[in-house]
């Protein structure tokens, strides 16, 4: 079992204004699923991207909007997001405080 703080986490900054977060990992023993913590600042956004797997999102502060090719929907505090695979997506806080989420995906090769 491992327990810790997800500020123990190294941060990487995967744009200005996003950092990024893995809490648990391959490296923890964990075969299936990657964890990571996102901290998207006001005014920023994670990468327009799609790929292959699918994403769990839950929102623990701040608000925002999820874009995808369907357009737009708000998100904020206790929002759940599922993005299938293969989805053009990308998370912007659109709010004055920072955007925190946790973001669940299968580790892929």
């Amino acid at each position: 079992m491992k327990v810790s703080h997800y500020l123990d986490a190294k941060p990487i900054q995967e744009l200005p204004g996003v950092t990024k977060r893995v809490v648990i990992g391959a490296d923890d023993g964990a075969p299936h699923f990657c964890m990571r913590v996102f901290e998207v600042e006001p005014g920023s956004s994670t990468p327009s991207h799609s790929h292959q797997w699918e994403h769990e999102i839950f929102v623990l502060s701040g608000r925002g909007v999820a874009v995808s090719e369907q357009g737009e929907t708000q998100i904020a505090k206790d929002s759940v997001v599922f993005i299938p695979p293969n989805e053009h997506h990308c998370l912007v806080n659109n709010g004055n405080e920072l955007l925190r989420l946790i973001c669940v995906i299968p580790l892929v090769d």
